[in-house]
């Protein structure tokens, strides 16, 4: 079981909300949520960097329907549980908007609550398909996300793979969880339909410390290449023990990585670790005024910052154009449109996925990371 910086039996207490906005009679009421604790908190700082700077910045420029926006921040852990917890909570405080949740596993039943209570949801992190195909599928028209799926992730990195490691020894390796498991079988569904097959498949379990066993494993598999689905503290246990014991196979991974922590954690076993991404947003025009005013407070805004601060942007823009918060009236004006935002135009389908999303490989390199050329 992943480690939580809080016992699940303190979910009630850890699922009541922070407020970081002081309130008034009329402020509209709007949330995010994400690991604020936990071992992907560094993911949770970021989105709850980016809500706030959202919600300032459109405050400052006189609300919405005249009217101030007033945050609250759900701390769910990235447990299932807790997150239901959290969803609770937030329904209770009186919010109209989620940005959130982070872990696909967290978004998904989450998302249930937030359809029977009539919330809007919009998640900037949540890849797995499931997330909007099974509410789609169950008539749900309220959930949307400012990132792309897995599908699109997993068969483009297959894709790939298979191409630049032609006829070398593939290992996939997942961590079981809605995220790191997803994004693994999609992976490997894109690899076996270019023609390889994986010489190795293990699951291991989120929050142990030794991996030797799975290192053995993949030395005795004459492994080249390493595929992980899940996150990045247990990628960086995973390469930085595979260097100790002299395996020298890259290590490739998805977005979970997309942050210097890993770097952090991994040490230098991190160079040339590999992972896919949305093209990087900092780099965008669009974003380049509120980069600059994340970076005079210093904060960098990495990872999902931006994708936070666009999801509130879109909700924000579309309860104008609906003239109200009623989530089947916003998420309609949201898919009428497309909408600016500091990640760019966004559009979204009936689904509630995006129009158009790309990804290109990331690596790692004395402790940062950039595009690969």
């Amino acid at each position: 079981m992943r480690k939580f910086a809080l016992p699940l039996l303190a979910a009630a207490a850890v699922a009541a909300s922070l407020s970081v906005t002081p309130a008034r009679a009329d402020d509209i009421t709007i949330a995010v949520a994400g690991p604020i604790s936990g071992d992907l908190a560094e993911f949770g700082a970021q989105m709850k960097r980016g809500a706030e700077k959202a919600v300032a910045d459109i405050n400052a420029a006189g609300g919405v329907m005249g009217k101030q926006l007033k945050l609250e921040v759900g701390d769910d852990a990235c447990d299932p549980k807790q997150a239901v917890a959290v969803a609770n909570d937030l329904v209770s405080k009186g919010v109209v908007f989620v940005a959130g949740h982070f872990c696909s596993g967290s978004s998904i039943p989450a998302s249930a609550v937030y359809h029977e209570e009539g919330i809007l949801q919009i998640t900037p992190a949540s890849t797995n398909p499931k997330f909007t195909d099974d509410a789609s599928a169950s008539g749900w028209d309220t959930l949307f996300r400012t990132c792309g799926r897995d599908d699109q992730q997993g068969s483009f990195a297959g894709a790939w793979i298979a191409e630049h490691f032609k006829g070398k020894n593939i290992a996939i390796v997942d961590d079981k969880s809605a995220y790191g498991k997803g994004l693994a079988d999609l992976t490997r569904a894109a690899l076996n339909k270019a023609g390889m097959k994986e010489v190795l498949s293990e699951s291991i379990t989120a929050g142990e410390q030794d991996y030797t066993a799975l290192v053995s494993k993949l030395k005795d598999a004459k492994v080249d290449v390493i595929y992980f689905g899940g996150y990045h503290p247990e990628a960086a246990l995973i390469v930085k023990q595979s260097r100790e014991q002299g395996l020298k196979a890259p290590l490739l991974s998805g977005d979970s990585l997309n942050t210097l922590e890993f770097a952090t954690l991994a040490g230098k076993a991190a160079d040339g670790v590999m992972f896919t991404n949305a093209a990087e947003a900092r780099n965008l025009p669009s974003a380049k005024a509120v980069v600059e005013s994340f970076r005079k407070d210093g904060f960098e805004p990495e990872g999902y910052t931006l994708s936070t601060y666009a999801a509130i942007q879109v909700w924000a823009a579309a309860v104008k154009k609906a003239g109200g918060t009623d989530a089947e009236k916003v998420a309609a004006a949201i898919r009428s449109a497309p909408y600016d935002t500091v990640i760019g135009k966004l559009a979204f389908d009936k689904k509630g996925d995006l129009t158009a999303a790309t990804y290109v490989w990331y690596v790692f390199k004395d402790g940062n990371y950039a595009e690969m050329k």
